[in-house]
Order: structure tokens, then C-alpha cells, then sequence
């Protein structure tokens, strides 16, 4: 059960009725295309997780989500593989307030099938469209704007187009879905099964989410055998995922929530971070604070060739600001995900502050009656992240640009079969037998669990800045 909202500064003021529908449209089977109408920043919900905390239930997620709301943000992004994560997202924009305010279609809802758990897969029609219809239940939603499917490099290309066909056929004739697309780690598998899917179906995908791969430790997905190719491929928009790479890029380490160390990073990757980190305390700053500015601001350009003109967040609440307020030019995509509501505020303050640099900051910040030199204090920190940024990755030294292998080494897949999975997967749900000895091999592997009673597990405080 979501927890009881708390009534933040942001949500007692005079609201407006309701907000303003993206302007999406579907005319003779055509619809906007994604790069028009996707967010920049994207509100992630994997910390909805006993991954990241011990207790996601005793989260304030009907909170989060509303201030997320009245900060601007107006794309979710949510899995059945990030255990509760979709439930209590969907009761989060279930409330009444919600629902009067924000109506379903001024934000977007992405999601994703396949993955079910740590090492077990399912990517077969059948249970694509079971996984979708439990999808829109579990949201209360009648529509999901994008689909992904979760982690393509666990299964055989084969598998991938089976289901991405079935999604296009639910898009086409059952219209529960609008965009469809892959996530995964691996640029290489991303960039392979992105060119296949063009080459086999004549229609690139609508979007392609890669993880920790554009942070201060690893830039390869701003490379050409990343954005590049799957530009290429004919994907319309590359969002880019977990910034502090998974939690690692933090000063206190990668989180530890009710599962335990899951993070892939070897003990030598985990040894250059902390160099790093005592790097940034010798200049006042926290790593986590410029790994989070520096992926934001420099994925905004380097990610615009696969990326959206959709309206920015603009970080003040119940200010609208439309991206010809920041230039009129593509954005790129980033997602970032928080578990309480200080850091949400502290990650929109730098949003705001990375918008107030971009072309035309300067005159909306005026307009919107922030400080008038806003713009210039934003390029002075701009600089001065770039400084440190490149101080960091100096430091990282070999460990720069290095990407841990995915599935890890001994990883051994299941792949469940139609009904099979569906019922393997409801009896998890509803907390039966076998679920409880579920392995966590992989980031983000967690059943539909219970909440957490009387854990014994401490986990310190901060411990979910934006990650995956």
C-alpha cells in the first residue's frame, strides 16, 4: 500500500484546474513521433524497489509523485521487474488530486515487458500481451505511451522481434500502446538489435534506453557505436539512464537496500570512485553532486541528435516552461530516479539551473522573475563541474570508459513459457511459495515482494540519489 501523501508547500498553493495535454495525435495509423513530445527529464521509478531501499512501501511515493507533478515532470518510467515499483506508481496517480489536476493524457507512462526475474525471461507473444494487461492494471491506466522491452541482451535476437511485432500489434490494433522500444546495457547488442529490427520489420524503434553508460566514469553511449548507430538504426530517442551509474558515482558507495550489494563494479572500479570522491571533498563538492550535474547538462547536447523537443520540467512549481523557452532546439533524454522528497527538490534546483544556461535562459529567467543573473551563475558552474569532471576522470585513470559485462560471467537464463509464466509470475504477486528463494544475480532484480517488516538492514542516509 502507497504511503499516506504529505501535503508539501508545492501542493497547498492556488492550482490551476487542470493541466495541458501533450500534443500527441494518431492520424491514419501515423502518430506523433516521440522525439516531438518525450519530457527531457524522465521521473524513474526503480528506486520503488528493495533493491535501493529496505523498505519501499515506508517511501513517501504518493508525495514524490505529485511534487514531481507540480515541478513539471510529465513522464514515469516504471517496470514489472523493479518489484512494487508499477503498484505504487500507479497508486500515486490514482489519487484524487492527481487525477483533477493532471489528466492522464498531460504525462506519460513508459513501462516495459520480458524481464521477470534476476535470470528469468519471457519475451514470447503470449506473454507480452499478459504482461501489458497487467501493466494497465496495475497503473490505472487505459493506455501505455512506451513499452520497452526490459534488458534485450539476455535473450536471442530472435526473441527481441517476437517481441517487438507484438507490441506494434497491440499498437496497431488494440491501441493500449503508442511507442515502442528496447532497453538493455551492452551498447553493441542495443546497436545490433536496433539495425535487425529496421532491416526485418522496415520501421526503426521509437526509443532505445541505455543505462550507465553516458556518467563521469563512462561516456561510450555519446560515441559512435552508441548514439551514432542507433541513429542509424532509425531510433527516434535515446534515453539516457542512471547517471551516477547504478549508485556507484557516490561518496558513500553504491546503495545497499533490503537485497544486499547487488552493484557489478569490481573492487578495483569501487577503489578508483573513492579516489575520486576524496578528489571532489578536497574541493568542497561531493562526487554524486557533479556526476549528477555534469551527466544532465552535457547529455542535454551530446544527446540531442537522438533526442526530443518536448517541454522541460522547469524545476518551479506550477510553472509551465515549453522548450521554445529554452531554445526551441532537441534536448536530450535523461532519466534520474529519487526515493525522498530533499533529494527530488535538490535534483530539480539543478535542472532549473541547467536550463536557465541553455539559449534563451537568460530572458526566461528574467520573465519568470528568478534572480537576473541566473544564466551567468549557471555557465560560471558549468565551467567549474567541466573542471572537476575532467579531475575525476584523470583520476579514474583505466577505469575510465569501462563497462562491466552484462549478463555476468556464470549467469544462467530461464525462459518461462506462456501460462507457465504467467502464473509463476501471479503467485509471486501474491506472495506464495518460491519467491523467496529467487536469487538476486543482476541490478534491479526483485520479485512483486511484500513490504519489509522489522528489517534489520541499515542503509545510510542518501543512499538513493538519482540511479537507475
Amino acid at each position: 500500500m502507497a504511503s499516506t501523501p504529505i501535503e508539501h508547500p508545492t501542493t497547498t498553493q492556488i492550482l490551476p484546474s487542470q493541466q495541458q495535454p501533450i500534443p500527441y495525435s494518431n492520424v491514419n495509423g501515423r502518430s506523433t513521433p516521440l522525439s516531438s513530445i518525450l519530457p527531457p527529464l524522465i521521473f524513474g521509478t526503480a528506486t520503488f524497489n528493495h533493491q535501493y531501499n529496505s523498505d519501499p512501501y515506508a517511501l513517501e511515493t504518493t508525495g514524490l509523485v505529485t511534487s514531481a507533478l507540480t515541478h513539471g515532470i510529465r513522464a514515469f518510467d516504471t517496470s514489472p521487474y523493479y518489484g512494487p515499483s508499477e503498484q505504487l506508481l500507479g497508486e500515486a496517480l490514482a489519487t484524487p488530486f492527481v487525477r483533477q489536476t493532471f489528466p492522464r493524457d498531460s504525462y506519460l507512462i513508459l513501462t516495459k515487458v520480458g524481464r521477470i526475474q534476476a535470470n528469468e525471461f519471457n519475451y514470447s507473444a503470449a506473454w507480452v500481451r499478459e504482461s501489458v494487461s497487467r501493466s494497465l492494471e496495475r497503473l490505472h491506466t487505459s493506455y501505455l505511451d512506451l513499452v520497452y522491452c526490459h534488458d534485450v541482451e539476455f535473450v536471442t535476437p530472435a526473441e527481441v522481434l517476437e517481441a517487438v511485432k507484438e507490441l506494434r500489434r497491440i499498437r496497431d490494433e488494440e491501441g493500449t500502446i503508442r511507442y515502442v522500444g528496447i532497453s538493455g546495457y551492452p551498447l553493441d547488442v542495443l546497436g545490433a538489435l536496433s539495425e535487425m529490427i529496421l532491416a526485418e520489420t522496415g520501421e526503426g524503434l521509437d526509443a532505445v534506453q541505455s543505462y550507465a553508460n553516458f556518467t563521469l566514469q563512462n561516456e561510450t553511449l555519446a560515441g559512435a557505436g552508441g548514439i551514432e548507430r542507433l541513429r542509424k538504426a532509425g531510433v527516434s530517442v535515446v534515453p539516457n539512464a542512471s547517471p551516477l551509474g547504478m549508485g556507484l558515482l557516490r561518496r558513500q558507495g553504491v546503495p545497499v537496500g533490503a537485497l544486499g550489494d547487488f552493484h557489478p563494479a569490481s573492487r578495483e572500479l569501487r577503489a578508483a570512485v573513492r579516489s575520486a570522491s576524496n578528489f571532489c571533498d578536497h574541493h568542497s563538492e561531493k562526487l554524486e553532486v557533479i556526476a549528477i550535474r555534469y551527466a544532465l547538462e552535457t547529455w542535454i547536447t551530446r544527446g540531442s541528435v537522438c533526442g526530443s523537443r518536448g517541454d522541460p520540467a522547469s524545476g518551479v512549481p506550477w510553472k509551465r516552461e515549453s522548450n521554445d523557452d529554452v531554445g526551441g532546439t532537441k534536448l536530450g533524454v535523461s532519466v534520474i530516479g529519487v526515493s525522498t522528497p530533499s533529494e527530488l527538490e535538490k535534483t530539480m534546483l539543478v535542472w532549473r539551473s541547467i536550463l536557465d544556461g541553455l539559449e534563451g535562459g537568460e530572458a526566461t529567467a528574467v520573465q519568470a522573475g528568478r534572480w537576473y543573473r541566473a544564466w551567468e551563475w549557471s555557465h560560471n558552474r558549468r565551467k567549474a563541474v567541466q573542471i572537476l569532471a575532467e579531475g575525476v576522470q584523470e583520476i579514474l585513470g583505466p577505469w575510465f570508459g569501462y563497462t562491466w559485462p552484462s549478463p555476468g560471467p556464470g549467469t544462467v537464463i530461464q525462459r518461462s513459457e506462456g501460462a507457465t509464466a504467467a502464473t509463476s509470475a501471479k503467485g509471486k504477486s501474491e506472495g506464495k511459495s518460491g519467491s523467496e528463494e529467487t536469487p538476486w544475480l543482476t541490478p534491479a532484480a526483485s520479485p512483486e515482494a511484500k513490504p519489509v517488516v522489522g528489517s534489520e538492514v541499515e542503509v545510510e542516509d542518501g543512499r538513493s540519489l538519482p540511479v537507475r
